[in-house]
């Protein structure tokens, strides 16, 4: 079956015909930088990697942007409030940021661009929208006027008179209708400030994701992604602007991921209610992480609590354990495994790859995975050496499709204690003395260690 990805604009999934035949264009709006990254952070910028592995796997060219907003009224209070410069705010949450993505095996962006370096595109972008009449100058501000576009709320399936009723100029703003929504903010004291054909100001958060994603990926791309959080209303004033401007469509598929939620409640800035990720990583490994949060379909919500990760824990490392058995990291590729294990490859692999076109379903995806490792375990016990490692092989290439799989086992240095005992229960085992072997066994498990028998010899870990 083709690739087909659900587009939040149209309420279907389509089949996915790329803006330039062979290529893939995306655009996931990243981190406002007022903080430090945060388990929704990372389940975003996993939802638009995945897709980007996926289209890489078969066979696209993928320019991938990721931004930051680097400037904008949390940032400048948070600065202020610890007497330091906006800068500093912004860099260290984006060093934090892109350290974080890199533990979670996150690709890194073709290009990952920063409002503050992106001004003169900006300036060029809202006085096309003056020139046209769809954005006006008020007091040092610039607006958008929203019922200049007579189809705006087309993405969140909003209403312009319904939506009036919720809104309210503010004391300061000299814009025409509530709903007009800034391109440029006048300076204030204090404030960090560019010049401008308007005077001395600073950007509106909407404006900036459209200047950026085009000035990369073209007027019209492929993918825009970023949370349901921001269907409403960043990316329908994205869309706004951007088609008043160009007179195109900004992107072709909107694919938003699904919210966080802790312990059942929605994750919020507002609220304080988030999970760090340094928290995170100081308890449970990235890997598993990352693998819990693939076992959800991106669209979905997913509960992240400590209880599911650690249970995460133990199901990743069922999945991994017939990897390791194999010793799949370092065989080497030969024949495709034949018989019924052959026959399991090449479902799974079909499987996998019918998941994945259905609006990249990790979690169906994984699910084939699963069922492959218990393949390999099978082939494994039954001593099928040569084509058990093989099966092992794809079960670790289909993962990393995924980018699951990416640890290597560690070597660990056993005592000559240790070591002594599984020759003996080896030798136990050639002359066929399974109560001498298993007590052997026995014994290595009450200093900790667990022995793996697999065709290559026994295999050791920690219990």
């Amino acid at each position: 079956m083709p690739l087909r990805i659900y587009d939040t604009l149209r309420r279907e999934k389509r089949e996915f015909v790329p803006v330039t035949p062979g290529q893939a264009k995306m655009y996931v709006c990243g981190m406002t930088v007022q903080n430090w990254p945060h388990v929704g952070h990372i389940r975003a910028s996993l939802s638009g990697e995945v897709m980007r592995r996926y289209l890489e796997h078969v066979g696209f060219t993928v320019t991938y942007v990721y931004n930051f907003t680097d400037v904008d009224d949390k940032i400048i209070e948070r600065a202020n409030a610890e007497g330091i410069e906006y800068q500093s705010v912004s860099e260290r949450n984006i060093d934090a940021y892109l350290r974080f993505a890199e533990q979670h095996n996150i690709l890194p962006a073709t290009h990952y661009p920063r409002a503050t370096r992106h001004i003169p595109e900006m300036h060029s972008m809202i006085a096309k929208l003056i020139e046209s009449g769809h954005a006006y100058t008020a007091g040092g501000d610039v607006y958008f006027d929203v019922r200049s576009k007579p189809d705006y709320g087309k993405l969140s399936g909003r209403r312009v008179d319904d939506m009036r009723e919720g809104y309210r100029i503010e004391p300061g703003e000299a814009k025409r209708d509530p709903l007009d929504f800034a391109l440029w903010k006048g300076s204030k004291p204090g404030e960090p400030a560019w010049e401008s054909p308007w005077g001395p100001g600073r950007p509106g958060w909407h404006i900036e994701c459209s200047a950026m994603a085009m000035k990369y990926l073209g007027d019209t791309f492929d993918i825009h992604g970023g949370g349901q959080d921001l269907i409403f209303p960043h990316h329908e004033n994205e869309i706004a602007q951007s088609e008043a401007c160009t007179g195109r469509p900004l992107a072709n598929y909107w694919s938003q991921n699904g919210m966080v939620n802790l312990g059942g409640e929605k994750m919020s800035k507002s609220t304080g209610n988030l999970f760090f990720i340094e928290d995170i990583v100081s308890r449970v490994d990235p890997e598993v992480v990352r693998y819990y949060l693939l076992s959800t379909h991106y669209r979905s919500p997913i509960d992240f609590t400590l209880e599911r990760l650690e249970e995460a824990a133990v199901a990743y490392a069922r999945l991994r354990s017939p990897l390791e058995r194999a010793e799949a990291w370092t065989a080497i590729d030969g024949a495709p495994a034949g018989g019924w294990l052959g026959e399991a490859v090449a479902e799974a692999d079909r499987l996998f790859h019918e998941a994945m076109n259905d609006d990249f379903n990790s979690a169906r995806a994984i699910g084939h995975l699963f069922d492959l490792s218990r393949q390999v375990n099978r082939a494994l016990d039954e001593g099928l050496g040569p084509a058990a490692r093989s099966a092992g092989r794809s079960l670790l290439k289909l993962g990393s499709v995924l980018g699951l799989f990416w640890k290597a086992p560690v070597s660990e240095v056993w005592s000559d204690d240790v070591q002594q005992l599984v020759q003996a229960r080896e030798q136990a085992r050639k002359s066929r003395d399974w109560k001498r072997a298993d007590a052997l066994r026995d014994r290595l498990l009450d200093r900790g260690v667990v022995v793996e028998d697999g065709p290559a010899g026994p295999k050791l870990k920690r219990r």
